[in-house]
C-alpha cells in the first residue's frame, strides 16, 4: 500500500461493526478454502463485497486481518481448578475450543507454515491466539506445583506446551483424529508420569 493510499484510507471512517464482521468471516471463509499462503486482500474482499480499500482502511496488513478473525473466534477454555492435574489437562484441553476441537486443528493446520515462514503473522498469531492458551495451561501446571503435585526440579517452560505438541504431531504427521482417547492417553502415558515426583527406588 502506497503512503498516499494509506493516507486516503486513515482519513476515511473506521471499518466498525456489522461491516467489520463481514470482513472477518469472509477472510475465515477464504483461510479455509486455500490456507493463508495462498489468501489475499483482494479474495477477502472480493468475498466480502467490499473494497480492497475498505479493508486496508481497517487492516495495515493481510496478517492483522487473519489474526483478528482467529483470535475473535477462537475460545480461550477456563482455568480448570478440579484440584487434580490429571483432571485439570482433561477439562481444558478437550471439548470446545480445546485440543479437541475441530475448528481449533484445521485453523493450525491452514497457518502452520506462515507461523515459520511469515515473521509479521508469526508474531501476532502467538500474542492473540496462542498466549491466551498458553497461559491456561500454564496456570493449570502452577497450581499442581503448588499442591505438591510435581517434581520440585520440573522446567514447566517445556512441560507447559508438550501436550499440544504431542498431540498436534500425532493429529498433522501422522493423521490421527484428535478425539479425547488421544488427549487422555497422552496425559496418563507421557504427560502424568513425567511431572510427578519420583518414589523411592525399590531395593
Amino acid at each position: 500500500m502506497t503512503p498516499d493510499a494509506a493516507a486516503a484510507a486513515a482519513a476515511r471512517p473506521r471499518v466498525e461493526g456489522v461491516r467489520e464482521q463481514e470482513i472477518l468471516d469472509a477472510a475465515l471463509e477464504v483461510l479455509a478454502e486455500v490456507g493463508y499462503d495462498r489468501l489475499t486482500m483482494d479474495a477477502v474482499a472480493q468475498r466480502a463485497k467490499a473494497s480492497k480499500a475498505t479493508l486496508y482502511r481497517r487492516w495495515t496488513s493481510k496478517a492483522k486481518l487473519v489474526v483478528e478473525a482467529l483470535a475473535q473466534t477462537k475460545t480461550t477454555p477456563e482455568i480448570p481448578d478440579t484440584g487434580d492435574l490429571r483432571s485439570d489437562l482433561l477439562t481444558a484441553f478437550c471439548g470446545h475450543g480445546g485440543l479437541t476441537d475441530h475448528d481449533t486443528t484445521s485453523t493450525f493446520g491452514a497457518v502452520v507454515t506462515a507461523v515459520t515462514t511469515d515473521p509479521e503473522f508469526a508474531a501476532e498469531f502467538r500474542a492473540q491466539v496462542v498466549e491466551p492458551k498458553s497461559v491456561v495451561a500454564r496456570t493449570v501446571f502452577e497450581r499442581a506445583r503448588d499442591r505438591g503435585e510435581l517434581r520440585a526440579d520440573l522446567d514447566l517452560d517445556l512441560v507447559v506446551p508438550a501436550l499440544a505438541g504431542i498431540v498436534l504431531h500425532r493429529v498433522f504427521v501422522l493423521g490421527e483424529e484428535p478425539d479425547a482417547d488421544l488427549v487422555e492417553r497422552a496425559v496418563d502415558q507421557i504427560i502424568l508420569p513425567a511431572v510427578r515426583p519420583q518414589g523411592p527406588s525399590p531395593s
